[in-house]
């Protein structure tokens, strides 16, 4: 349950928190929020003093039907990013938020530590292969397609079942490349109805028999607003209820848009 990020240990023993930043113009909470320096900086600072371990930025919007960016605009809207706010906060945990091996080289070349890919190497080929010569730590999610057509691939006879044996070959290939660190996340929202996400989450703790670490992103996502009948915006609450559930369930990190809630729901389950 430890991780090396660029030779820094993090015992995931004790959740953390992930922090979101996109910076993207199309996100489905925050997008455009993020669009100079001034609001990347202040966002990163407020993440980092209220607790987040790690910041995790994604210049690729993975929102159901989400529009084509190519690697050259998804580069250059993400390094410049790292490069700020390693300048200002040279500590920061960078993890980058990219399903392509080339984006992942140069996000890791220019001072980020962690690779979290939404695809878990089924959308680029050469992924895993550049993570193990990166020698970083790499999150694989479960997801079926790729953004634009995830949605409509959300069929299983027994998603549980299914979903171990996608990890279990992915965790075989990954191993296979030497890659040390790796860390799941069972990619709530990704190619699964808002029935099936509840299925996963009441049944997350079958996913500790991997004995990885679990990421857990439920974030103000549709199966919260859509079961309250609201918008992302108001469902800040509804994230919590689940983070709570999540953590009681044995995940690690909680990745979210906001990190002085998600520290306080860690505080409270630790003392049961």
């Amino acid at each position: 349950m430890t991780i090396n990020c660029l030779g820094k240990l993090i015992d995931l023993t004790a959740p953390k928190v992930m922090g979101i930043l996109n910076v993207t113009p199309n996100s489905f909470y925050d997008g455009g929020k993020h669009s100079d320096d001034k609001s990347v900086l202040f966002q990163v600072e407020k993440m980092l003093s209220e607790g987040a371990t790690f910041i995790d930025i994604g210049a690729y919007s993975s929102k159901p039907s989400a529009e084509f960016v190519s690697e050259g605009e998804e580069i250059s809207r993400l390094i410049p990013v790292i490069e700020l706010v390693l300048k200002h906060f040279p500590d920061t945990s960078i993890s980058v938020d990219t399903f392509r091996a080339k984006v992942a080289k140069a996000a890791i070349e220019n001072g980020a530590c962690i690779i979290n890919d939404i695809s878990a190497g089924s959308l680029d080929a050469a992924m895993m292969e550049t993570v193990s010569k990166l020698h970083v730590p790499y999150i694989m999610m479960h997801m079926k397609g790729n953004p634009k057509t995830m949605q409509s691939m959300a069929n299983y006879e027994k998603i549980i079942k299914e979903m171990l044996f996608y990890f279990s070959e992915k965790v075989a290939q990954a191993r296979s490349l030497g890659i040390c660190d790796l860390l799941i996340d069972p990619g709530f929202g990704f190619a699964k109805t808002k029935d099936q996400n509840f299925d996963v989450m009441n049944n997350l703790e079958l996913f500790k028999m991997l004995e990885l670490p679990v990421l857990v992103g439920v974030s103000r996502k549709s199966m919260i607003y859509k079961t309250l009948e609201t918008s992302p915006e108001f469902a800040l609450n509804g994230t919590t209820v689940l983070n709570t559930i999540a953590l009681q369930k044995g995940a690690n990190i909680l990745r979210v848009h906001d990190v002085k809630e998600a520290m306080e729901t860690i505080k409270l389950v630790s003392q049961l």
